[in-house]
């Protein structure tokens, strides 16, 4: 299965009960066959919102919505912001750009650091719209979207140098122990990078990141104005598809890619956390062989979407769920 291709179907069903709100969209339950069917139930007055871990089709349910709507496909998928790794981060083809317009993909240098701030500022304008397909994997951009985000300031240039410093040296548990209680509840505490961030929110503001959350203000499009989907992708179903999606990658001129960004190389730069980067830089330096390079890409890539599946669990509740087949 190719990343993003328009030729993928996504059929979804759904373990419970079928209901249909007044306003004809779909309620939680609804059984829903192919996209037409799907559009059929859905209002298209609201912005849809389609959530889902890696692999599990979202972009390609998207791309049928956006074919038979005019709908804008908005990206909420935190790597694909950047615009040095397209294939690693199975970013829209050009071929899926040029069928439906598509906003927030590859538009930051990969050397910028981008926050869920930054994209809630770059995709206020576009929410005006009412025909939009909000898609993506990162669930921080979808709470923050749709249940307001803490206008926490900016983090000083010395201390997530400090932070990268003592995460490289360190480790994620020395500076989870460091943080507030209620902080260290809340936060995903196997994702290094959520526990980086809390820490450097502690450390420059005297504040935990569950304080200034607790003092969020009005979200930018609540959740009850959205048609919200969450695509549930079971292990044994989502696993295969990993493994088609990595061999796809590096037949698909990932190497490539890896070779074009290998003179500005740096595990620093914030588009180095798109899986594979660091294993292809390896292997352009004869340090790993591509098989190992491949199954590293499919055991993070699993567990990547292990934690994208835990976060929806435990935040998407209220959502349209569906499994995806």
């Amino acid at each position: 299965l190719l990343p993003s291709s328009g030729g993928i179907r996504t059929v979804l069903r759904c373990g419970a009960k079928c209901r249909k709100t007044p306003s004809g969209s779909i309620g939680k339950g609804a059984t829903l066959g192919r996209t037409g069917d799907i559009l059929r139930r859905l209002s298209r007055e609201s912005p849809i919102l389609i959530a889902g871990p890696t692999a599990s089709g979202k972009s390609s349910l998207a791309l049928e919505i956006a074919d038979r709507t005019g709908a804008t496909i908005v990206n909420a998928d935190a790597l694909q912001v950047y615009g040095d790794w397209r294939v690693l981060t199975a970013r829209p083809s050009v071929e899926d750009t040029a069928r439906a317009p598509h906003a927030l993909y590859g538009h930051v240098p990969g050397d910028c650091a981008y926050s869920v701030g930054l994209w809630l500022r770059d995709v206020a304008p576009l929410v005006e719209r009412t025909q939009i397909v909000i898609v993506g994997g990162t669930g921080l951009y979808f709470s923050a979207l749709t249940e307001g985000l803490a206008d926490i300031p900016e983090t000083p240039t010395e201390i997530r140098a400090e932070a990268d410093t003592r995460m490289l040296h360190e480790g994620a548990p020395v500076l989870l122990g460091e943080l507030d209680a209620a902080t260290a509840a809340r936060i995903d505490q196997s994702n290094p990078v959520r526990i980086q961030r809390a820490w450097e929110v502690l450390t420059a503001t005297g504040r935990g990141l569950a304080d200034w959350q607790d003092d969020t203000g009005p979200p930018l499009l609540p959740r009850a104005k959205t048609e919200a989907i969450v695509l549930n992708a079971a292990p044994d179903w989502l696993n295969p598809r990993i493994e088609a999606r990595v061999a796809a990658m590096l037949a698909g001129g990932a190497l490539e890619e890896a070779r074009a960004n290998r003179p500005n190389w740096s595990s620093a730069r914030p588009s180095a956390k798109a899986i594979g980067a660091a294993e292809l830089m390896a292997h352009l330096d004869n340090r790993l062989d591509l098989d190992t390079v491949a199954q590293r890409m499919i055991t993070l890539t699993r567990q990547y979407a292990k934690r994208q599946r835990s976060w929806f669990r435990a935040r998407m509740g209220d959502w349209i769920w569906h499994d995806a087949h």
